[in-house]
């Protein structure tokens, strides 16, 4: 069984017009939502192997209270240059990369594409949007990432911070 965690980074400031979209950090909600969430993922019994983010600044903040929480770091934690600004198939092309040997993958990233990846396992329950800090759980029965696929992939649980926290 493997587990993929779909995370959209906690909510972003705009305060500073100067900075890139790249290099914008958390608002003060996204800095007290990020560990609440990272704490009930904990509580739930979750247990990864490795936290894959995205390198804008919103979205490696908000993996580093997950990795805080998990006791992850350092060879546990990885940064995809590919997942910012990525499509759907870029992000199935990452997963699809993952190592064999983690089981439980936290994954990091941006709307709207994760809210069209955690869609094409969602069948006729689909999700409109993945708000900001919001977790979609995909359970999969295949035997390596590269097997993902719509029969053998299911949206398992999802948590919004407005429905949980």
């Amino acid at each position: 069984m493997r587990h993929l965690y779909l995370i959209r980074h906690a909510k972003s400031s705009w305060d500073n017009p100067l900075l890139r979209d790249f290099e914008r950090t958390l608002n003060s909600r996204g800095v007290e939502t990020a560990p609440k969430m990272a704490q009930l993922l904990w509580k739930e019994g979750i247990k990864p192997d490795l936290i894959v983010t995205s390198p804008a600044r919103r979205a490696m903040d908000t993996a580093r209270f997950f990795g805080v929480q998990f006791g992850l770091i350092d060879d546990h934690f990885i940064l995809e240059k590919n997942i910012y600004e990525a499509s759907p198939t870029t992000i199935l092309r990452i997963i699809s990369q993952l190592p064999e040997s983690a089981k439980t993958v936290l994954l990091f990233g941006h709307n709207p594409t994760f809210t069209e990846v955690a869609n094409l396992f969602a069948g006729h329950d689909l999700i409109e949007n993945i708000p900001t800090c919001g977790v979609v759980c995909l359970k999969s029965t295949a035997q390596q990432w590269n097997e993902l696929h719509e029969g053998n992939t299911v949206i398992e649980k999802k948590w919004f911070p407005k429905l949980v926290l």
